[in-house]
């Protein structure tokens, strides 16, 4: 079933791409506008009630000090937006994000009374393409817009410190797991013409699940991270 709905949303991003080739193709030289956008904003993770089973940091929270909005992070990137046609609008996006959080043992220190301490750390780039519609179409004034698409998400989650062995013994180490996976994006904003930019605000959900690596955590076999959130970002689109 997991390999079913992966299929599906690769496919999703494929035929998002398609539809903004073909559009741009079908689409009279007037109405194919074609605009850079950057943004800029912050990335807001799922709560800890709505984050998937088996996810890493829920499992974290059992017995290290941090708050899953710790993972809060400054989100940047672009996308290529083109026109298809009068209300229609097709984009293909990068993004960066990046968050590490320091945290303690919950119950435990060292002999000599000091906190046991280690990093956690999780990178995501989100690679999307969408397709946007503008109820008012393109002109010239406030132009309100939402849309979906497909994102393929590449990850990497790491914990870097000081650790409890099972003996309850401490040691130093470090453990990391990376990958790619694919999940839907919904997203809504408006921009309106400033000088010769397009300025604006947009909000965009986000719904993908990585897989840890089997041996990252003994105790915690088929640990996964949770990478659904809301991304919250002040746009700047400039045309050519």
């Amino acid at each position: 079933m997991r390999q079913r709905v992966r299929t599906v949303l690769r496919s999703g991003v494929a035929a998002v791409a398609a539809a903004c080739v073909l559009g741009l193709a079908a689409a009279p030289p007037a109405a194919a506008q074609q605009s850079f956008s950057f943004h800029v904003g912050g990335f807001s993770p799922r709560s800890e009630d709505a984050r998937v089973p088996d996810d890493i940091l829920n499992d974290r929270l059992s017995f290290l000090a941090f708050n899953i909005k710790d993972f809060r992070s400054v989100s940047i990137g672009g996308e290529y937006l083109v026109g298809l046609g009068d209300k229609f609008e097709g984009g293909l996006g990068v993004g960066f994000q990046t968050r590490t959080v320091p945290t303690v043992y919950l119950d435990f220190v060292n002999a000599n009374g000091n906190e046991i301490e280690q990093d956690l750390r999780l990178r995501v780039v989100p690679f999307s393409a969408t397709v946007r519609f503008l109820p008012l179409g393109h002109h010239d004034a406030v132009t309100p817009y939402f849309g979906a698409g497909a994102g393929i998400f590449a990850f990497r989650y790491s914990e870097a410190g000081e650790f409890l062995a099972t003996d309850s013994t401490i040691f130093r180490d470090s453990f990391s797991g990376s990958g790619t996976t694919t999940g839907p994006v919904i997203l809504g904003g408006l921009r309106a013409p400033v000088g010769s930019w397009d300025l604006g605000f947009e909000v965009r959900y986000q719904n993908a699940t990585g897989n840890l690596p089997v041996d990252f955590d003994r105790n915690f076999p088929g640990a996964k991270i949770d990478l659904g959130g809301f991304t919250y970002s002040f746009t700047a689109n400039v045309k050519f």
